[in-house]
């Protein structure tokens, strides 16, 4: 593990085991912000039918509910760092042979599918072993700033480098975005494969041990523990308000407010710059309010923002507003994370993040055809209003957490606590 001092808290070491886990995420999104961004353009130039254009998105979010929980039992299984390393090297020659297939001509809305099923399928193994992994390249001290350092440089390659590339990438070719990220994978591979390998962690299962069993002993860690139950349940009802914001901002920007695409940019700059800056003060403000607190007053400020977002027909307060809610949905993220990553044994976490993340991922298509209904029904200003219905309910959910004391006891007997504190 490495961390250094930084004045009264720990933080992760950029040089060493952690530095090389940063760039890695930090490539491996700027990668797939290139291939996100070009798929709905080559979509475009494939057909006209919207709902095949549509089925190419929403394929990229079937197989986590699918296959999620199995990722997260075999992440626990299997060595993660040598599992990530080759996630990401098949990932880079399925995409390096899809951008010769568009470079040849051959590109089709099946093989679009194809692509964005095999490459979440994958996705699901590698970011369970990456949730487990972190715990241990880094103390636990430096586990809240780790994932803040990680966010942020996944939202600054993604959100702010990636996007903005493609149009010039797609000058020279439609199969160069794709190229491009193929690159990325095998370069992240790469850099994964070389940190050093770490002493297993894990008990030798059971005889009689099945990844069906793996997976139920997961489920049923999740709903026992008081606290994981509770910020799993918050986070699945955030993500089915932020299905709906997220799915009818569009409408509410060019629609509502009239504001056109330039307004929609200006809306989702926000919110992307936003972001930044809640990786930059999360851990001031977990050192003055506590983590829990930190994601309570994160929860309750955005209801309140979502509010003026359906009630207030400006687009400078909007775009105020969305930045606003941008910084705080990363304070919610790490902390969140960082939260069930401290209270879930290590031997389990790979099957704990797993039942998160597909509980959480279900809520956003459900979001999403419930604010289209909403929109339809009573104009397209109140799909925030109903996010912050659903924010509300996900605040309520974490109160009874604050008297939780949310360490975990070392796994060797396979619990964990819901001491209260005093």
């Amino acid at each position: 593990m490495s961390a250094v001092e930084a004045g009264s808290r720990r933080v992760p070491a950029w040089r060493g085991d952690f530095g090389r886990l940063w760039s890695a995420a930090v490539l491996s999104s700027f990668g797939d912000a290139l291939r996100t961004a070009a798929l709905p353009l080559l979509a475009v130039t494939l057909t006209d039918e919207p709902l095949l254009i549509a089925s190419v998105t929403a394929c990229g979010y079937l197989p986590w509910i699918v296959f999620g929980l199995l990722g997260g039992a075999v992440a626990d299984r299997v060595d993660q760092r040598r599992a990530m390393w080759r996630v990401d090297a098949l990932r880079g020659l399925l995409v390096a042979a899809f951008a010769v297939a568009v470079a040849l001509g051959h590109a089709s809305i099946g093989l679009l599918v194809v692509l964005a099923v095999a490459l979440t399928t994958l996705q699901t193994l590698f970011d369970n072993a990456a949730t487990a992994l972190l715990p241990a390249l880094v103390d636990r001290d430096a586990l809240g700033s780790a994932n803040a350092r990680l966010m942020t440089g996944q939202r600054i390659a993604g959100g702010l480098l990636g996007g903005p590339v493609v149009p010039l990438l797609l000058t020279a070719g439609a199969a160069v975005p794709f190229a491009a990220d193929a690159v990325t994978f095998l370069a992240a591979a790469s850099l994964i494969a070389s940190l050093p390998e770490a002493e297993a962690d894990r008990k030798p299962r059971p005889a009689g041990s099945t990844l069906r069993r793996e997976i139920a002993e997961g489920l049923r860690t999740l709903w026992r523990d008081s606290a994981l139950r509770g910020l799993c349940a918050a986070t699945a009802l955030c993500n089915i308000g932020m299905g709906a914001q997220l799915a009818m901002l569009v409408v509410l920007v060019t629609d509502w407010l009239e504001a056109g695409p330039a307004g929609y940019a200006a809306a989702g700059a926000a919110f992307t710059l936003g972001s930044l800056a809640g990786g930059v003060v999360n851990s001031r403000l977990v050192a003055r309010l506590g983590r829990l607190p930190s994601v309570l007053l994160a929860g309750a400020v955005q209801t309140a923002l979502l509010v003026v977002m359906g009630t207030v027909r400006s687009l400078p307060v909007l775009v105020g507003a969305l930045g606003v809610f941008g910084l705080l949905g990363m304070v919610w993220n790490v902390n969140t994370t960082t939260l069930m990553q401290e209270r879930t044994p290590s031997g389990l976490l790979g099957r704990v993040s797993s039942a998160f993340r597909t509980l959480s991922f279900a809520g956003v298509p459900l979001g999403a055809l419930l604010g289209g209904a909403v929109a339809t029904a009573w104009g397209p200003h109140t799909p925030p209003l109903l996010t912050a219905a659903f924010f509300v309910l996900a605040v309520l959910a974490l109160i009874p957490l604050r008297t939780v004391n949310v360490s975990v006891v070392e796994p060797d007997d396979g619990t964990t606590t819901t001491d209260v504190a005093p």
